[in-house]
């Protein structure tokens, strides 16, 4: 009885002990899940996005992009830090239709905003289009708007809110103090929420001002202080004149005026990166960066000549190693696209003309990006001119559609000076191309990109090239048929 005691109470300590010990390993083994899981939702968290879209910044005013005299310090750093894109494309080189493409994956001509959506141009996207915002917001982000909006209608591109910056103090409304619109952003930075940021500048688009040589001042004051910004002062002899524009006086200020609404551009990636790594969401932030179309200079803005299309692209994402420059060739159909699949966002590819370029982030060049298409309508509506283009690595082909017309100038461009200066010396070419090509232009442009990349001499008429004309032709008339183009009844009722 005795034996039988003792062993039963040692049999009672035992599980007692071993009870506690599984209590013990099972209490570790749930802390280590526990800081596991925590570690893995950390890794794997909701990316917020920013969408930062400048207005008119050419390629050739971007330090990473080999420019050796302007300041894009902020910029060159996301260039770093992130995926700089060689050959990144606008579908169009106008303001609110390269948004509207932006927005929607669409084409403009499918999406219904053919030009200017402001005043009495009044062109506006379709109401059955599903833009980005709309979709990211049913997918649980907080959308934020801030800067230039120049798309319509309101319920297309709806966003959760629309935030304002704090006015420049020397001018009446803030569109023109960009720093203030990344901080303008702060308050949803610092949210619960996961976010999807539009910070849309107006710089460096020209402006109505002109200084005391009658250039443009695109939106530089005599001393930008007061906003948090310092006037560089860019030497007009030191700037880089592109091929594309005539080396002359006018031409070298207004490019000193431009560089220095760039760096103010520069300056709000700045803040933006500031306050976002004040917010520890840095890491977890996707940015892309890039800008409508090109420069607001004849033969770039308004064209689909390649200053005016060819843009600055950097995408810097949490998860990406890579860094460094791709050549694939991906256009701005393919931005919607592109931020759900990084947001893990489910959409329906048939949706989009464009598709995501995720895959290319890792250096490479996928199949399917080897060239890319363009639809031009209107500017402003005044100026009717639809011009179709397909381009790959080796070739462009330009369909001017209605090449009986005088090629149609903006307003703004046509009274820069750098034009004007152009005019009064009887100049026989414009930049690399003569006058007369860029004022009057024929049914077809063939430029081989490899050999003549400033576009100046068209192929398009030489017998050795009609093959590749013909073969591009049909390119073009596929393309359209794809993505429901109006425009195609044109090859039948011209």
């Amino acid at each position: 009885m005795a034996f039988s005691k003792n062993m039963t109470n040692s049999l009672t300590l035992n599980r007692k002990l071993l009870n506690s010990y599984f209590i013990v390993i099972n209490l570790v083994l749930l802390t280590t899940l526990a800081i596991g899981s925590s570690a893995y939702a950390d890794s794997n968290k909701i990316p917020n996005i920013v969408l930062m879209v400048a207005d008119d910044h050419g390629r050739e005013a971007f330090g990473a992009y080999g420019n050796k005299v302007i300041r894009t310090p902020h910029l060159d750093q996301l260039a770093k830090e992130g995926v700089m894109f060689d050959h990144a494309y606008a579908t169009t080189a106008s303001c609110s239709a390269s948004r509207s493409v932006l927005l929607t994956g669409l084409h403009n001509h499918k999406n219904g905003q053919y030009g200017h959506q402001h005043s009495y141009h009044h062109f506006r996207t379709f109401s059955n289009i599903k833009s980005l915002p709309v979709r990211l917001t049913a997918a649980g982000y907080q959308t934020a708007r801030v800067g230039k909006y120049h798309i319509g209608p309101e319920e297309v591109y709806r966003f959760n809110e629309v935030l304002e910056p704090k006015p420049n103090p020397k001018q009446k409304k803030g569109e023109r103090n960009s720093i203030g619109m990344a901080m303008a952003a702060e308050e949803l930075i610092n949210s619960d929420k996961p976010f999807f940021l539009y910070l849309a500048t107006n710089d460096p688009h020209r402006d109505r001002k002109v200084n005391v040589h009658g250039d443009n001042t695109f939106g530089n004051e005599a001393d930008d202080k007061g906003i948090g910004t310092l006037r560089l002062d860019y030497n007009p002899e030191k700037v880089e004149i592109p091929p594309y524009m005539p080396d002359i006086d006018e031409a070298r200020r207004e490019t000193a005026e431009l560089y220095q609404s760039i760096s103010r551009v520069d300056d709000t990636m700045g803040e933006l990166v500031r306050l976002l790594k004040k917010a520890k969401k840095y890491d977890n932030t996707i940015i892309i960066y890039l800008s409508d179309n090109g420069t607001a200079m004849p033969g770039a803005k308004t064209t689909i000549y390649d200053p005016g299309v060819r843009l600055p692209l950097v995408v810097k994402t949490p998860k990406n190693k890579f860094k460094g420059t791709v050549q694939a060739m991906v256009s701005w159909d393919d931005i919607t696209p592109t931020i759900l699949d990084l947001a893990n966002v489910s959409y329906d590819p048939s949706d989009f003309h464009g598709k995501s370029f995720r895959a290319t982030l890792n250096g490479s060049e996928p199949r399917g990006f080897d060239e890319i298409y363009g639809s031009h309508q209107f500017h402003e509506i005044t100026m009717y001119f639809p011009m179709r283009m397909v381009r790959t690595k080796q070739y462009k082909l330009i369909w001017n559609i209605a090449h009986g017309l005088g090629y149609p100038f903006a307003t703004d461009l046509f009274a820069s000076s750098t034009w004007q200066g152009s005019i009064n010396r009887n100049l026989d070419t414009y930049g690399s191309r003569p006058l007369h090509a860029y004022l009057k232009r024929p049914r077809y442009e063939l430029f081989d990109m490899q050999n003549d990349p400033n576009e100046s001499t068209n192929l398009a008429y030489h017998p050795k090239y009609s093959a590749i004309r013909d073969q591009l032709i049909e390119k073009i008339k596929v393309f359209q048929q794809q993505t429901d183009d109006p425009w195609f009844m044109k090859w039948e009722h011209e």
